[in-house]
């Protein structure tokens, strides 16, 4: 039986409908994720699957004694306690087969993995971490169907692997909404999308989901196309037959009726967000040079230890590390915000920065979306240009009349466009963002991206968006532990990579010398037993072509060991097929085997070679 089941549901609040029509189930063990727009109803469809809500007309049935959960975006204003006993009233009631400690290990295992302080006040808490004990009190309860907004949100690297890696492990039904491509990538087995008021299962993966979506839209503007021709042309026809009214078809005249109505209720697809950055005249060609930097909390905790670099202009930066772990610290310091307790710094000339987290600060609750752009004026000055606020919002798909609500009103989406229409009025050759896709929606996402890949200037970007990063960053700087930080080439994949074939190669190493260690064992034996020793000598010529191949055949393996390291660090590998799995692990152990033999082989003849 299905977990939840909607049979003609339909709900507006006035206006268009939010859903319309809708039908659709989810069956024991789906994981489904829902896309749509910021605004779409995303988060409306969510709480009529869970009753919260009623449609206005249609069916929702659910499954029987099935534990719903869900994790709303939203922070229930009234919730107060210490973190241990919020995520312990997530359990369920006490069973008959399960005992008291096991309820008190899975409790405590939540709050170590998503690293929350147990006896913290929830109400002293930041945002981020309200949400991470509310997703952790969720996952307590082990519901039958778990619905998730945004669970990435506010969440570490190392968190999201490991909430990948749990709901990949749990049997429980899953309906969730994401910004994060790698993460709907791994988890969905179904994607759904709620456009204007109508919800249409896609059964595909993401990424063909993608160009089938574009294909729609593209038949959809063409078949708009032609109506709207045809309707103009018959505009122009009855304005004749006003002067004409024996030439006049009653039935074409009725036909004209029904496609004025049609067009009217026509929901045109929301357009998409236009960005463009306000930049600064260039900066110099070093824009930062750290030589030896440290830092130190009064405390004595170490944040940043012995780091160098050199920034130079047109560098995209990604930072990433575990939250907590100093990136928003070492920003400051390489800004000239802090003062570095050991080592040099030097910035370059001419430096223009914006910072989008110090704007998220600025954002005033009270004052109208319109007011928080051009501080009460009817204008707002960019790149020069003077421009009407409630046009330039507008670009940011805010309706004339949502300009001038309350920004205390905004949804999470609605609010980071905001950050995003206030960012952009700012000219910066220097452009730092602290987490600037939470909330977004995945087309005001990929713009976001667009725009960034082809900025002139310098950016910094602490983001745990894998695929964010991927896409838009030249190089990371990653927080390895203790204050030491190092730079990667490339974006989250391509340090992963990294980090994979270094620990390979670090082991070949170790089992090299374990096997010269033994191979040298063995030859002091056998010297003690047979009193002449081996003299040197000339290598054939068949041995000296073995020994010019094989560092060739050495470096061969370990790419090979690296790529297939990179894949089974993947944990979607282990997902997609079982069968080459097995072939992957079964070639990296016969690869060892080779690689050992290989560096043995160019041992003894060199050593044979050098005498």
């Amino acid at each position: 039986m299905a977990l939840v089941n909607l049979l003609d549901v339909n709900l507006s609040f006035g206006g268009p409908h939010v859903l319309k029509d809708v039908n659709f189930q989810v069956d024991p063990g789906e994981r489904v994720c829902l896309l749509g727009r910021n605004g779409a109803g995303k988060s409306t469809l969510m709480k009529v699957i869970t009753g919260a809500m009623k449609p206005d007309t249609g069916v929702v049935s659910r499954q029987p004694n099935a534990v719903f959960t869900q994790l709303t975006q939203e922070v229930p204003k009234e919730m107060a306690g210490v973190v241990i006993d919020i995520v312990a009233s997530g359990l369920r009631p006490m069973g008959e087969h399960e005992e008291e400690w096991e309820r008190d290990v899975r409790v405590d295992n939540l709050i170590d993995r998503l690293q929350l302080d147990a006896q913290a006040e929830f109400s002293a808490l930041s945002g981020g971490l309200k949400r991470r004990v509310l997703l952790a009190r969720a996952l307590a309860g082990q519901p039958d169907f778990l619905l998730l907004d945004e669970p990435t949100n506010h969440l570490d690297l190392e968190s999201i692997l490991w909430l990948e890696e749990f709901l990949l492990s749990e049997k429980l039904g899953l309906f969730f909404v994401t910004h994060d491509r790698t993460f709907l990538r791994k988890l969905a087995t179904r994607i759904v999308e709620l456009d204007r008021g109508r919800l249409v299962s896609w059964a595909c993966d993401y990424d063909t989901y993608i160009v089938r979506k574009e294909d729609v839209l593209a038949a959809e503007e063409k078949q708009n196309a032609a109506f709207d021709k045809k309707l103009a042309q018959e505009e122009v026809w009855i304005r004749k037959g006003v002067k004409a009214q024996r030439g006049r078809s009653q039935g074409r005249v009725h036909a004209l009726m029904q496609m004025r109505a049609e067009r009217m209720a026509r929901r045109d697809r929301v357009g998409n967000v236009t960005m463009k950055l306000a930049e600064a005249e260039k900066s110099g060609v070093k824009v930062i040079d750290a030589e030896n930097v440290s830092f130190s909390w009064p405390d004595g905790r170490v944040i940043v230890k012995d780091f160098s670099t050199s920034i130079t202009r047109g560098d995209k930066i990604g930072l990433i590390g575990p939250n907590g772990a100093g990136k928003t610290t070492l920003i400051k310091l390489l800004l000239g915000k802090l003062a570095p307790t050991g080592g040099t710094l030097k910035l370059g000339t001419q430096l223009e920065v914006v910072y989008y987290d110090q704007l998220r600060e600025l954002i005033d609750d009270n004052k109208t979306v319109a007011d928080n752009i051009a501080n009460g004026n009817a204008t707002v000055t960019i790149d020069g240009n003077t421009r009407n606020v409630i046009t330039y919002l507008q670009e940011f798909l805010f309706s004339p009349e949502r300009a001038r609500t309350p920004a205390r009103v905004l949804s999470g989406g609605e609010r980071n466009r905001l950050l995003l229409a206030r960012l952009f009025t700012k000219p910066a050759n220097v452009l730092v963002m602290d987490e600037p896709t939470n909330d977004l929606d995945i087309e005001t996402l990929d713009l976001l991206e667009d725009l960034l890949v082809e900025y002139k200037g310098t950016l910094l970007l602490v983001s745990h968006d894998r695929d964010f990063l991927d896409n838009v960053v030249t190089s990371s700087m990653v927080f390895e532990g203790d204050g030491h930080i190092e730079e990667y080439v490339g974006g989250y994949s391509d340090w992963v990579t990294e980090k994979a074939k270094q620990a390979k190669a670090a082991e070949l190493r170790a089992g090299a010398v374990n096997v010269s260690a033994s191979k040298g064992s063995a030859g002091k034996a056998a010297s003690a037993g047979a009193p002449a020793v081996a003299k040197a000598r000339k290598l054939t010529s068949k041995e000296l072509k073995e020994l010019e191949g094989l560092p060739a055949q050495i470096e061969r393996l370990e790419r090979e060991q690296a790529e297939l390291a990179g894949k089974l660090s993947d944990a979607s590998f282990y997902h997609k097929d079982r069968h080459a799995v097995g072939v992957a692990e079964a070639r990296l152990a016969e690869i060892e085997r080779e690689h050992a033999t290989a560096f043995a082989r160019w041992e003894e003849l060199e050593a044979a070679k050098n005498g």
